[in-house]
């Protein structure tokens, strides 16, 4: 099993078995910004698994609460929001769709 792709994790929309589906088109458009600048543009759930993903959710959770005015008062509670909780083991393949 490889690690999936911090860029593949950003834009991953759902799972199916073993295959992360990834949105291509704002991987492909957003795919190197950080979270500061994911956040910026109002990709919220993008820019929360960027700083999951990259281990920033600590310096990341006042910046979220700032721009969207969210109380989320933990990162596990962005965690709960997204139902995301940490790039997954068990993905082997991505399909990417436009």
């Amino acid at each position: 099993m490889a690690e999936i792709k911090r860029s593949d994790f950003v834009f991953t929309i759902g799972y199916q078995g073993d295959t992360a589906i990834v949105d291509g088109s704002a991987r492909k458009r957003f795919g190197k910004l950080g979270a500061r600048e994911l956040l910026e543009k109002g990709l919220y759930r993008s820019a929360f698994c960027a700083a999951l993903y990259d281990g920033e959710l600590e310096t990341f959770l006042p910046e979220f609460q700032e721009t969207t005015g969210i109380p989320a008062e933990t990162p596990e509670a962005l965690q709960r929001m997204y139902g995301v909780f940490g790039a997954p083991d068990s993905i082997d393949k991505v399909s990417v769709i436009s």
